[in-house]
């Protein structure tokens, strides 16, 4: 049958990639997201058990038929329904007869004869299930066949969302009823679903995820109307010019751009599957590279493969020009949940997401409340699996611009970038395009502007630094990096995660957070460094600076905490370039606090350590002297 992205030429590379990770031979589970006309899941169905699902019925009725296939006797029918259909000349007048050839409309889809036959056929069929004469499995079995038949004579151009205007000749050979191609191995256990994936996604049991989304704006329920209207049998509403039924229900966000970037995020996020397979073309709207991205933030890196598979791109009568076509599949063993590290959109001076993972593994086994006192980028405080996180930082326009990822709509917020760079041309080392978005922004009153806006600026300043004056109006100047697909993975997938997690948002000094602070509470500081110097600390950017009776005032909170019994982590320098903070360390020795060295990789080549008033999960090194 001809479909759009058909994968029947890449099955072979499948297979191949399948057994290389010794998956094939286990009787797995598979599912099959976007079955399609069910080629891979035909193809594997003796090696797997099969999980298929298609949001338009049509296409899993083709698919159950062609699974089914090896099991349908039709011992109850008491004959071959093939030889009775082509052994007669009957027709019924139906809704194919009346509204999809000339005999009472003007469309073309099919001739008048092949029309009337095909609404016998479907009549029938109907009528041998509703006397129990076929049963669920022959019934998809014969639908299938019907599908695949119309498509030997549909006056069409490849698929049906419009007929051609003069008659095809194979559109006015008599129609046949032709079995489905079908693997002739017998089937595993087999489940088949109806629905949208992003709604079933969590509640799938599987063990391997096979992806094949839509790569287009093409949408399938516009393109294949008629055999979702012959497979329901429901005589729908049509329109008066193509003859299509309301295609609304059927319309996939998967087909448009930045959505398809969201799903796919939520769908490898959310999949109970164990290992993904995904198939994806060139031509898609996702990149080969925030794919890759993606895929990496949920698995392991080291079993992270991408073959690019070159094939004929599916044509039809008018474009048949041989061109090249290169598919990808990619293959990912996805980590456990409690491994996966989100990444802030904001290159914030400081930033702790190397950190991350390091400073998770050295909490307290459970913690009912996280307050991120210094909140900065939200690294830290993202990938804390708390029942409450509160993230705090004194620079109000940080404050909110963390905020605004999860107070506002993933896929609207990202179309009000794209809006701001086409606005003002923006791009990288573009200073005078640059210049004029970041006056537009400082021209706003500072309660008016918005953080959206700041973001937009941002991505287009120099290392997408955040730095304002002592007129609190942003100064960065004009940068080399832009708004690329690894900014928008990092931007989706921490979108996501700050929605699902419940976060409340203060711009206080940390000092009047006490009253949040509980016995249940574990407080994590990331405070300005007394050996180092960023715009955030250096006093100079229209907010508080860095030094000494800060850094003694922090300690003595610290002190605080520890005397009621409530536990805290500090990241700090203790050691910057020869120099050392002795106030610290003799602070550290005078409370016998644990001190856990990070790698400098981790620390940006910095030998930073975290403080804490409790024994951390490994070992800590012994107290300074």
């Amino acid at each position: 049958m001809r479909f759009i992205g058909n994968k029947e030429l890449i099955i072979t590379d499948i297979v191949q990639l399948l057994e290389e990770k010794n998956l094939s031979t286990s009787q797995l589970t598979l599912f099959d997201a976007f079955c399609g006309t069910g080629a891979v899941s035909d193809a594997l169905k003796s090696k797997f058990n099969i999980i298929s699902n298609d949001m338009l019925k049509w296409t899993t009725i083709y698919t159950q038929g062609r699974l089914y296939a090896p099991n349908c006797a039709f011992e109850k029918l008491g004959f071959d329904p093939f030889e009775f259909f082509n052994s007669n000349n009957e027709i019924e007048k139906g809704f194919f007869y009346k509204n999809y050839s000339p005999a009472e409309s003007e469309r073309m889809y099919f001739s008048i004869e092949n029309a009337g036959r095909i609404d016998y056929f479907r009549q029938t069929i109907e009528l041998w299930k509703t006397e129990s004469l076929i049963n669920e499995q022959e019934y998809s079995f014969l639908l299938a066949s019907l599908i695949e038949s119309l498509s030997s004579v549909a006056n069409v151009a490849g698929v049906y969302g419009a007929f051609l205007k003069h008659w095809d000749s194979r559109a006015l050979k008599p129609i046949e009823l032709k079995k489905v191609d079908f693997n002739k191995n017998n089937h595993l256990d087999v489940t088949v679903y109806n629905d949208k994936i992003e709604n079933i996604i969590e509640n799938v049991e599987c063990d391997i995820l096979y992806l094949d989304p839509p790569y287009t704006q093409n949408q399938y329920g516009t393109q294949y109307h008629i055999l979702e209207t012959l497979v329901l049998n429901d005589n729908p509403k049509i329109s008066p010019i193509t003859g299509s039924r309301e295609t609304a229900p059927m319309r996939s966000d998967w087909s448009k751009d930045i959505k398809s970037h969201i799903l796919f995020d939520k769908i490898i996020a959310k999949t109970k599957a164990k290992y993904i397979l995904f198939s994806y073309s060139q031509d898609g709207f996702m990149s080969k590279s925030f794919i890759e991205a993606s895929l990496k933030r949920y698995g392991k890196a080291d079993t992270y493969i991408c073959k690019n598979i070159s094939y004929s791109k599916y044509t039809n009568f008018k474009s048949r020009k041989g061109k090249e076509h290169n598919e990808y599949l990619f293959f990912i063993e996805k980590k456990e949940e409690k491994d996966v590290y989100y990444e802030s959109p904001l290159n914030y001076i400081g930033s702790k997401a190397k950190m991350a993972e390091t400073i998770a593994r050295e909490l307290p086994e459970q913690i009912d409340c996280f307050v991120d006192a210094f909140g900065g980028g939200f690294n830290v405080g993202i990938n804390i699996p708390a029942k409450k996180i509160i993230y705090n930082d004194i620079n109000s326009f940080v404050s909110k611009l963390v905020a605004s990822f999860k107070e506002n709509d993933t896929y609207e917020y990202i179309l009000f970038i794209k809006r701001i760079i086409r606005k003002f041309g923006l791009e990288k080392e573009n200073a005078e395009a640059y210049t004029k978005v970041r006056d537009y922004y400082n021209s706003f009153p500072i309660e008016k502007r918005d953080p959206k806006l700041l973001y937009c600026v941002i991505l287009y300043g120099f290392n997408q630094q955040i730095r304002f004056n002592n007129s609190l109006e942003f100064n960065n100047p004009v940068g080399m990096r832009w708004f690329n697909d690894k900014v928008l993975e990092k931007m989706i997938s921490f979108s996501r995660a700050t929605k699902e997690k419940t976060i409340q948002f203060y711009d206080s000094d940390y000092i009047d957070l006490q009253k949040q602070i509980d016995k249940e509470t574990f407080v994590y500081f990331d405070p300005p460094y007394m050996l180092t110097r960023g715009a955030y600390n250096d006093g100079k950017r229209g907010f508080n600076g860095w030094d000494i009776s800060l850094e003694n005032e922090l300690l003595t909170f610290a002190e605080n905490l520890n005397e009621d019994k409530k536990n805290f982590m500090i990241s700090y320098v203790l050691e910057h370039k020869g120099e050392a903070n002795v106030n610290i360390q003799k602070w550290v020795n005078k409370h016998n606090f644990n001190v856990i060295y990070v790698n400098p990789q981790l620390g940006n080549n910095r030998n930073e350590v975290l403080i804490t008033n409790y024994n951390s999960r490994k070992l800590c090194q012994p107290s300074l002297q």
